[in-house]
């Protein structure tokens, strides 16, 4: 495994960093751009994802990265259930709403086996 000395670095960064442009692909057109509630909210919690992986990174232990990292992958959680309301009132079709909750999904799943390696090695 590859030294990890910059955040993007991160792969669970990386994959955030797609789920930031997915979501910022969807909130630009149609009805779910008129809808400053939740395409605010979906667009922060995203943005939450890969910037608490980014500032955990920064931290003074293990332990500290490990707690900004449950704060990403909650945000990350955040998106799949935003998307099942965007879903659930029309705002996008099930193809879409399949590939970025997939995408979420393979984000908290990077997220939470680091945060699981970080707290083994403390």
């Amino acid at each position: 495994m590859a030294l990890i000395k910059r955040f993007e670095d991160i792969l669970a960064w990386q994959e955030a960093r797609r789920l930031v442009k997915q979501v910022y692909e969807l909130t630009q057109e149609g009805k779910i751009a008129k809808d400053f509630g939740l395409r605010d909210q979906i667009q922060r919690a995203a943005v939450s994802t890969m910037t608490n992986i980014a500032e955990g990174f920064d931290c003074d232990s293990h332990a500290e990265f490990a707690r900004f990292l449950g704060i990403a992958r909650r945000s990350a959680v955040e998106v799949q259930s935003l998307l099942y309301a965007a879903l659930d009132i029309g705002y996008l079709g099930e193809e879409t709403f399949k590939n970025i909750y997939a995408q979420a999904e393979k984000t908290k799943a990077l997220t939470g086996g680091l945060k699981k390696s970080l707290k083994s090695r403390s």
